[in-house]
This record gives structure tokens, sequence and C-alpha cells, in this order.
């Protein structure tokens, strides 16, 4: 049989799904300007979705990306950013572009002599190593192989702050994800039936999102990095809290995956919160929208209309260039002054303290609609906003991934014309 051929890497019918080499070549550019900045000589990316984002594809290997003014870097006449791949160095050439690549692309060297490798490069100081991001062993196996080249420095909050401005084509991603949630929320639609289980609902989701290219992970940046890309909540369900940091717990199906949808089965009358999140190419998209059978009480049609008020104030906010730490207080002191302080994102002792994440390629990136984020969401930020409550009986709530423009906060998600609630 013949061995395996490049020609097999492709997306639907044949679509050329790798990240554009244009986009690879400004952000390496970009982060090798705020490396110098920094007084940085070179960053050692290893996080697989920052190996994404700079070289195209998550090989298992090490980008060593250098400062403008590093003797290494192309501009000084050095080969510039290089990717030191254990495997596979083939796919690895071909997601970065093949022969348009803007990387070199080698096999990695041993351990031993990786710091020689790189001074023979023109490398000459400390390398700046994702040590936020990285495990602890693992950071520390390598700023102990690169000593000798100098004190190295953390470069994680350098590489998350570049991130937080989309370019035209990953917005286009989000998109294009939002066109595939839409169909997600679809599927719930028709599955909800009296009787049918939360994780039933899931699964008419899931082989939507699967159907259009889902890989199976939702990347998030915070440790213990593990999400359900699917939380669905009817009725008291709805009210469980969890391990996981978010407004919404939920049964889970048992202790080890103890968050997110479970056995609970669809009652009349009963809020049922679905919160879909599509990842395409990579890239998040989160949205909320309720359901139910044979309609809701006044009372939680009274609740969602105000988690709508509060999710515009914040909206509102963050267009107007405010901090997200503003945003924060505008919308949950409004939230109190309607009585919700008790229930806004979760009940004591388990109430979560934000308003919104913002989403890329993690579902928890930076800034946060939260105190102590004293800073605007940037042009071209992408956020998602989630004002929910949680009772006893239940919860309910609204949100959408919205994109911070020069006229305003932009939504990507649902638009108005697909409703708040949907009575099935």
């Amino acid at each position: 049989m013949a061995p395996w051929s490049i020609d097999e890497l492709h997306g639907p019918d044949g679509e050329d799904w790798r990240v554009p080499v244009g986009e690879l070549e400004s952000r390496i550019t970009e982060l090798s300007n705020n490396l110098a900045e920094a007084g940085i000589e070179a960053a050692l990316i290893q996080s697989p979705v920052d190996l994404y984002y700079y070289a195209g594809g998550r090989q298992n290997g090490a980008l060593l990306i250098p400062a403008v003014d590093s003797a290494a870097s192309t501009e000084q006449g050095g080969n510039g950013a290089t990717f030191f791949v254990r495997r596979s160095v083939e796919r690895a050439k071909f997601e970065a572009g093949a022969d348009d690549s803007c990387l070199e692309i080698q096999k990695f060297p041993s351990l031993r002599i990786f710091a020689e490798t790189l001074t023979n490069m023109g490398i000459d100081g400390g390398i700046g190593l994702q040590l936020g991001e990285i495990p602890a062993d693992f950071g520390q196996k390598f700023k102990n192989a690169l000593a000798s080249l100098g004190e190295g420095k953390d470069c994680t909050a350098i590489v998350h702050h570049q991130r937080e401005t989309k370019s035209d084509w990953e917005l286009e991603m989000m998109r294009e994800g939002a066109k595939v949630q839409r169909q997600m929320f679809e599927a719930v639609k028709q599955s909800v039936t009296l009787g049918a289980t939360e994780l039933d609902l899931v699964a008419a989701a899931e082989e939507v999102s699967r159907r259009h290219g889902f890989g199976g992970t939702v990347q998030m940046r915070r440790f213990p990095l593990q999400c359900d890309r699917a939380v669905i909540a009817s009725g008291r369900a709805g009210g469980v809290p969890s391990f996981f940091d978010s407004a919404i717990g939920g049964t889970g199906p048992h202790p080890m995956a103890g968050m997110g949808s479970g056995f609970t089965k669809l009652e009349e009358n009963q809020p049922i919160l679905v919160d879909l999140v599509h990842v395409h190419r990579g890239y998040v998209v989160d949205a909320t929208r309720m359901f139910s059978i044979g309609g809701l009480s006044e009372h939680w049609l009274e609740r969602l209309s105000d988690m709508v008020e509060v999710s515009d104030s914040v909206v509102a906010s963050l267009g107007r260039g405010d901090d997200c730490s503003m945003a924060w207080q505008i919308g949950s002191e409004l939230a109190d002054s309607m009585g919700y302080g008790e229930h806004l994102m979760g009940m004591q002792p388990d109430q979560s303290r934000f308003l919104g994440h913002s989403v890329g390629l993690q579902l928890d990136e930076s800034p946060v609609v939260a105190r102590g984020f004293d800073r605007p969401l940037v042009d071209n930020g992408v956020m998602a906003i989630e004002p929910k409550l949680v009772f006893n009986d239940g919860s309910i709530g609204v949100e959408d991934t919205w994109v911070k423009t020069n006229q305003g906060m932009k939504r990507v998600t649902l638009d108005d014309s697909y409703d708040l609630i949907i009575d099935c």
C-alpha cells in the first residue's frame, strides 16, 4: 500500500482548511516586534494552541521566534522563525504553508545540544518561555537546557495580549462557526420533547457540530482545562453547582464528568437553558438561548427580560470603551437593583463573579468582564457576554458572542431574528 499523502489533509469537499500563510507571517512579525520592545531575545512557543496560531498546526515541537533585533531574525540576516519538530515534520511543513511557508522547519535536535543549536543560529540571550501555559516540570526542563543562553523571561502575557485582537480572517472563522451554531440550536429545538433527557438534546447538537468539522476539544487556558461544549440544564438541574467557574453547573452524567448535561428528563413549563459552543477551524463561538415545553410562567419571563437588560448595559459599556471592570460594575449593580444580587451567575456559596469572557482559540481568553480587569476590550476583541440567574428551581439567561468595532459592539452569534426563548 502506498504511504500517506498530503492530498489526504483537507477539509470538506477537498477545501483547504489551513491557516493562510499571510496570517502566520503577520502574527510572527507582530510577536517579533513585541519581543524586541520587551527586551526578550526570542520566544519559544510550545503551547499547542499557540503553535497553531503561529505555525498553522499543533505538531509536537517548539517554535523559535526571534525578536526583530536579534541576529537570528531574518531582518538581521538570520533564519528567522524556526519550528523544531519531533513529529510529524512532514505535516508541520504542509500545515505551515509548504513551499510558501514563512517558517524554517527542522527536526528537533537532542535537548542536550539545543542551546548550542540556538547559539549557532545567532541567539545571544535568554529565551522567553510560555511558563504560564506549559506544565512546571516541562518548563523547568527547558529552562535548565537553555540556562547557558542567559536568564529567560515568561512571554505568556505577550502572546495572550497579541491574541486579544482578532484579524479579519479570524472574525470570518467565528462568523462561519456561528452559522453552524445556529443549526445546532435548530437541532435542539427539534429534539425538545417530554421525557427526553438533557443528553438527548446534547447529542442532537453534537451531531451537527461534528458533521461540520468540530474536532472534539474546546481549548481552555485555565487549569484543569476541562469544559463541556454543550451545557443543557432543565428545571432543577439548572440550580445544581459544579466545579466549573460558570453560572450554570448542571448535574453531568457521573462524578468524573460532574458538570453540564445529565439524565434529567424534560418536563412541561420548566426552563431549559441551552448553552452551546461551536469551534470552527479552532475558533470558539458561544451562545445561550432558553427553551420550554408549554411555555414559562410570567416570573421566569420577567427574569429573562431583566437579563437582556443587563446584557444590553454591558454591551453598551464595552462599546463606548469603558474598562471591563466598569462594565462588570454597571451590569452587576443593575442586576442587584433588580433584586438578583444573590442569584446572578449562581447562588452562594457558588457564585461566579463575571458577566463576560473573551473567546478566540480558547473559551476563556482575556480580558473578562469582572473586577480587576481595568482596561477596555480592544477593537476587534471578541467577548461572550452572558448574564444568567440561578435559582433552586432552575436557571435562565442569555448569551451572545460580540466583537468590538470602532462603531461599537457587533453581534457575531444569533441575531435578533432568533427568539430568546423557544416554546416547543
